[in-house]
């Protein structure tokens, strides 16, 4: 094979091969880096360029952060980036000043991993992995303006996430005004008197610096609080959600997880729940994505209810199915209730059925063992639809306060303290959950709603509860008000306002969503700009202290500690650097000794407003010059609330990145930093690209680049292997690299085949022996320009021929249609529809057709349409050329084939004018002659007509 391909390319030797376009690529991403070619000028500041060009419409396009890995890029990856690139050049070519740039995601627990693993600074082993990746990229002929490109670890950047972080601090969300405002305004109002101090009869001026500090606590957007939390003492730091699994265990390690409380620092999203739900509606974003946001953010009107628990106070729920209080016969508590401690009595009340107490003999050896229990079960374990149903009555009662009967109070793990209030008024007959319990703890139940089936009104009758929102009200009266006979919403209304004017309930809105736990005990992470005096009161670093940089440590790892053991506490590693964590600061009133926070916050916090710092990368005065920030994302026509033009990443990304980016979006707005109040206008999610995973019998991936498929079956070192679909990736064994391809084929190949293979957002499979297909594509578009034994260009200055011309002129506006859609697949069939019509002609190619096919390939392939481009004779860019513009006349086909069908079946075709009437199209199907002899004669019913493609023809 070698000696065919040798003999070929002496034979040819400048034909398009890999080496050739080896060369050409790199040559031309010499040039861009040296001319600044993809450098997109600012308004104003020191990326301000050339006015007449930043007077140009504008297009910010985004990719989604990358995450610098070891491993480096496998083809998956840069589907995306190529995707958005394409994208770019083109929206260049039609006259928009486009800013396109990448930067790196670099804080994260992977590159920490390999710290403890192997000593390594996580610093060294990221920056080495960002170059790898850069190189990576580069080859692929990415038009990045690299100007603007930076890394979350850089601390010219997390010092504008520190800052980020004390804006949202030193704020507060005022519901009158519905927005964010400083913190010192409220303290004004409580200083002032026109705002009471909650809590206390005192004055603010009476009140010390730490109950004020509680007290603004309770209203800051960024506050510390004793949150539940997934504990995991095997690894020394608290997990999200995400990184338990659903036995409870830590998804790294398998160590058991536990619910525990813990001092950490969460962001208030909460209070802008119902913004985030409104501004969805102004986005183009797609509906699935817009979906999940809305159930996540769980949006549900009911009402509060308080249910009298003797002196101890209240236990308020929320429900969105007030009607049904009247069937409320027990209540369960989440057993990390703050109130569980605080109504448990000394013995259990007389008459205490045995199946409530757990076989324990006081109740709060009951709760003790039961809240051990919940806690060693995930979020995830604890809401599945279990068969069993547990708990432990608490040995307190409740009263209800529409019966007046004393109901029971549980405390059970299918009640989260995340959701609602962390308590609920059980209704077994009419919930499906409480039915379950209901008959495992032998409690009553009342129907209340009236069923619509034969089961009669005894719930000790029914197999399960009946839930529904048609029914009417009964077994629902006191001597004060009675729901018998209304329907539900009536019911509902009514009782609300009852509760309210009693003072133990009102309607309201309640939220799934939870605020956003802000809290990491690692080490590679942006420091909490926070420091702590004496008292434990929370003071904000000034600005000119920013960036406050990650320490030196000798041990990257958190402490680890018994696994089993929950009563254990986190040991971060920046609190065992002392002269770190201690310092003496003047903070504006003098020398004083300060404790650091030694958490640091989560990989989350870099990307919630990455997008800003591209558009003024050096400033080192602002967040972001306004005028530059109002240039690129401002509110404009069509886009209500600003933000960039175009972001493109994975759907997995749907709900936690964008809605926290959403929401400090939303604060730096409110204050007046921004003039966007989204982040992100048009997002589109692109497809994955998977690869085929070949596994033996112990069920280990083998490497699939020596699989061999024979006999209809696949096979592995003389062993029968099974194949599936599925990710790309290392551990798998089917990765192939960029650089492989490129290697092979050349980049601009591996470019037209990643967009050639389907739409955008489908997945689909890598399949390494097509890629050839779009090579061959290449080297056709080469030799109808280039000789390939003399390197001459052998394009002609005569006019091309009309078929050409239609052909040209369809693939122009097909195009143009096509790339401003991201279609790119189709883009591409109609450019080789065009490149394969030039071949089959023959001859020399008309220099018009040639330089417009370049013109249409220079997004999609740009190495090879700038070195076509040069040898055609231009001297400049391809990059900023204007994009072919199609002729209308050329568009439209002179004919087009009409079928003529009599029941059903083709009886004729007539080529006809594309402006044919419809009346014209009947008379002249009805007098084809083969019509008339397929008619014979025969009635004709009715004619139904679709100019000019098609017409119908009823008869007999």
């Amino acid at each position: 094979m070698t000696e065919i391909n040798t003999a070929a390319e002496t034979a040819a030797p400048h034909r398009y091969t890999a080496a050739m376009a080896a060369d050409i690529e790199a040559r031309w991403q010499d040039f861009w880096d040296a001319e600044g070619t993809y450098e997109a000028p600012n308004p104003t500041g020191d990326l301000a360029g050339d006015p007449a060009v930043a007077a140009r419409p504008k297009k910010f396009i985004m990719d989604m952060f990358p995450y610098p890995s070891g491993a480096g890029l496998h083809v998956g990856h840069p589907l995306g980036y190529i995707a958005t690139d394409v994208f770019a050049r083109h929206a260049r070519m039609t006259g928009h000043n486009v800013l396109h740039t990448l930067g790196f995601d670099a804080f994260g627990l992977p590159a920490e991993q390999y710290a403890v693993q192997t000593g390594t600074h996580p610093r060294v082993s990221t920056e080495a992995n960002m170059e790898n990746m850069k190189v990576q990229l580069r080859r692929l002929g990415l038009g990045h303006d690299k100007r603007r490109s930076f890394a979350t670890i850089d601390p010219e950047y997390y010092k504008w996430t520190q800052w980020i972080f004390l804006q949202i601090f030193n704020s507060w969300y005022d519901t009158e005004a519905g927005k964010a405002r400083p913190i010192a305004e409220l303290v004004e109002q409580f200083a002032d008197g026109t705002r009471e101090v909650p809590g206390t009869t005192r004055a603010w001026s009476e009140l010390s610096a730490a109950e004020r500090s509680d007290v603004l606590g309770e209203y800051r957007l960024a506050y510390a609080s004793d949150a539940p939390v997934n504990w995991c003492p095997g690894l020394g730091t608290v997990l999200a959600n995400e990184e338990v699994t659903a036995d409870g265990r830590s998804e790294r390690g398998n160590f058991p997880v536990f619910k525990s409380k813990l001092r950490q620092w969460n962001m208030r999203i909460t209070a802008y729940a119902d913004r985030l739900l409104d501004d969805l509606d102004a986005l183009d974003w797609p509906e699935a994505i817009k979906l999940q946001q809305r159930n996540w953010i769980g949006r549900s009107e009911g009402a509060r209810v308080d249910f009298q628990v003797g002196d101890a106070g209240a236990i308020t729920v929320f429900t969105t199915r007030q009607d049904t209080l009247f069937g409320a016969t027990y209540m369960v508590l989440a057993p990390e209730h703050d109130l569980v401690e605080k109504i448990v009595p000394a013995a259990w009340p007389e008459g205490t059925h045995d199946v409530w107490t757990g076989g324990h003999a006081t109740p709060a050896e009951a709760v003790d063992a039961y809240r051990k229990q919940a806690a060693s079960k995930s979020d995830v374990e604890r809401q599945a639809e279990a068969k069993d149903k547990t708990g432990v009555f608490t040995g307190a009662y409740a009263t209800n306060p529409v019966s007046g009967e004393r109901v029971p109070v549980f405390i059970a793990d299918y009640v989260l303290m995340g959701y609602g209030t962390g308590a609920i008024m059980a209704v077994p007959a009419h919930d499906s959950r409480d039915f379950a319990f209901a008959r495992a703890f032998e409690l009553p139940m009342r129907c209340v709603v009236e069923p619509s089936d034969d089961r009669g009104t005894d719930p000790s009758t029914w197999d399960d509860a009946f839930a529904s929102y048609e029914a009417e009200l009964v077994n629902s009266a006191n001597d004060e008000i009675s729901l018998d006979g209304l329907g539900v919403t009536e019911a509902k209304a009514r009782i609300t306002a009852w509760l309210a004017d009693r003072g133990i309930g009102e309607g309201t809105v309640n939220f799934r969503l939870r605020d956003w736990l802000f809290s990491r005990q690692r080490y590679w992470g942006e420091p909490f700009p926070i420091v702590y005096d004496e008292d434990g009161v929370a003071h904000s670093l000034p600005e000119s202290m920013l960036p406050l940089e990650l320490p030196e440590v000798d041990d990257y790892s958190p402490r680890t500690f018994d696994p089993d053991d929950a009563d254990t506490r986190p040991e971060t590693p920046l609190s065992r650097n002392e002269d770190w964590v201690n310092v003496t600061l003047d903070l504006g009133d003098g020398p004083k000794k300060y404790r650091r926070e030694t958490n640091t916050m989560p990989n989350w916090a870099g990307s919630c407003w990455y997008e800003l710092r591209y558009l003024d990368p050096h400033n080192s005065e602002k967040l972001v010059d306004p005028a530059v920030e109002q240039y690129w994302m401002g509110p404009r026509e069509g886009m209500p609330t600003g933000g960039v033009d175009l972001y493109v990443g994975g759907a997995e990304h749907a709900v936690l990145h964008l809605l926290y980016a959403r929401f400090w979006s939303k604060v730096l707005f409110d204050l007046g930093h921004v003039s966007s109040a989204e982040p992100f206008h048009k997002l589109y999610n692109q497809g994955m690209i998977q690869a085929f995973v070949y596994r033996d019998a112990r069920g280990i991936a083998v490497p699939a680049a020596e699989v061999e498929e024979r006999d209809g079956g696949f096979w592995y070192q003389g062993e029968k292997v099974s194949r599936v679909l599925g990710k790309m990736g290392k551990s798998l064994k089917n990765a192939v690299t960029p650089d492989e391809i490129c290697a092979e084929y050349g980049a601009d190949t591996l470019r037209l085949y990643e967009m050639a293979m389907g739409p955008l957002d489908v997945s689909r499979p890598w399949d390494t022996r097509a890629v050839v297909g779009q090579y061959r594509l290449l080297q056709r578009l080469w030799r109808n320009i280039v000789d390939e034994s003399t390197g001459e260009v052998t394009v002609v200055d005569a006019e091309p021929d009309e078929d050409t011309l239609r052909a040209l002129h369809k693939a122009i506006d097909g195009v143009a249609q096509d790339m401003a859609a991201m279609r790119f697949n189709t883009a591409i069939a109609k450019i080789t529809e065009l490149n394969n019509h030039l071949t089959k002609s023959g001859g020399a190619v008309s220099r018009t057709v040639a330089e417009r096919l370049v013109l249409l390939v220079a997004p999609l392939a740009p190495h090879i349409a700038e070195e076509l481009w040069r040898r055609l004779g231009h001297t400049g860019s391809v990059v900023h050329q204007d994009f072919p513009v199609a002729d209308p006349a050329y568009v439209v086909d002179e004919t087009v084939t009409c079928v003529v069908q009599i029941k059903g079946k083709v009886k004729a075709r007539l080529e006809v004018s594309p402006s044919i009437t419809d009346a014209d199209l009947e008379a002249l199907a009805l007098a084809d002659p083969h019509v008339v002899s397929a008619l014979g004669g025969a009635e004709i019913r009715k004619v139904i007509v679709r100019a000019p493609k098609l017409v119908n023809i009823v008869a007999g």
